[in-house]
């Protein structure tokens, strides 16, 4: 048996080769560009809002004696946030007082009177109708100290209203008053945010038919700098909860529900992403991209071997198995990206 003699650069050869892929075939970790549809991505500020803001109004009008909040207080419905005194129910309480005294004495005469009646018709020395005139009067009299204490009651009730209280749970956005504030019956002591935070979007009109409720927009962290709110592959998502059916100024408003917002400011704003439309583009995940020298390149695996392809970046976006990278130019429909380009 005889043995050939191989050089080792040969050898070194022949094991490349056999390493290698065949020419025009595609590695298992290699990527195949192909055309995909994202969604069209329209960046604008959504402010925070409470879903419901109730004012907490005077019942009476008077005078402000105290105030027990302040912007920023948490409050629990029925809370008593302020107290208004109107000094004339002080006096017209006296008055009511002294008013169901009068009566109570015209009462007991007109009893005293009742009875003497009666005992006298019970003699025979007296007509039934003294008996009824008297018992009429002690009718009458009667029904003038209920009446009169019933006002009393209105009176008191009334001064009892003076408290301002909270009409629900929630957190005080502005108290316009101070102690000594002269008000009136309906004017405006605070205004209490009552409802859960959404984001209030405001879009051009082009673009109304394309946002609808339920769908998913995506929000960027807290800050209204594009270095702070980051991008849309980072953002957290959210859902289009009620689109408003007038269109005011040439602007639809929409409200988006996220989680996460108890902690901002009422009127904070934020910049978020909103879904305007699809379009297709080719995107390849963000590591088989490279840079050197200020240019980005991708590697092909071609018949004739890796050839490197310079391309044009555009958007970020989140795909099925990491972030993916739009090309603009430099890639085509069903070209093979190598894996040995990493």
């Amino acid at each position: 048996m005889s043995l050939r003699f191989i050089p080792p650069a040969a050898a070194l050869a022949v094991a490349m080769a056999a390493l290698l892929p065949a020419p025009g075939t595609a590695r298992a970790a290699d990527f195949t560009v192909r055309s995909v549809e994202v969604p069209e991505l329209k960046g604008v500020f959504g402010e925070v809002k409470s879903r419901t803001v109730v004012p907490a109004r005077a019942r009476i009008g008077g005078t402000v004696r105290s105030v027990t909040v302040s912007e920023g207080d948490k409050v629990k419905e029925g809370d008593e946030i302020a107290l208004v005194v109107d000094d004339k129910n002080a006096l017209t309480l006296n008055a009511a007082d002294a008013r169901i005294k009068e009566l109570t004495s015209q009462l007991d005469n007109a009893k005293i009177e009742l009875d003497r009646a009666q005992q006298l018709v019970a003699r025979g020395v007296a007509s039934q109708a003294r008996l009824d005139t008297a018992k009429t009067q002690f009718d009458v009299a009667t029904n003038q100290v209920t009446a009169s204490q019933a006002d009393r009651a209105v009176i008191l009730q009334r001064a009892r209203e003076g408290a301002v209280l909270a009409p629900a749970d929630g957190r005080v956005l502005t108290v316009p008053v101070t102690p000594g504030s002269v008000v009136l019956a309906g004017d405006e002591i605070a205004r209490v945010a009552s409802g859960a935070y959404s984001l209030r979007l405001s879009l051009p009109e082009r673009h109304a038919a394309s946002i609808r409720e339920g769908g998913t927009v995506r929000i960027g962290e807290r800050g209204i700098s594009q270095d702070k709110a980051g991008t849309p592959a980072t953002a957290r998502p959210g859902r289009i909860v009620k689109v408003y059916p007038e269109i005011s100024a040439g602007r639809v408003m929409a409200d988006v529900e996220v989680d996460g917002l108890g902690s901002y400011f009422v009127n904070e704003r934020t910049l978020v992403w909103v879904e305007i439309g699809r379009r297709s583009v080719l995107a390849v995940p963000a590591d088989l991209i490279r840079t050197q020298h200020g240019i980005d390149y991708v590697t092909l695996a071609t018949a004739g071997g890796p050839l490197d392809v310079p391309v044009i970046l555009g958007e970020r976006f989140a795909g099925d198995d990491g972030e993916r990278v739009e090309i603009l130019t430099g890639l085509k429909d069903g070209d093979v990206i190598s894996a040995a380009g990493r």
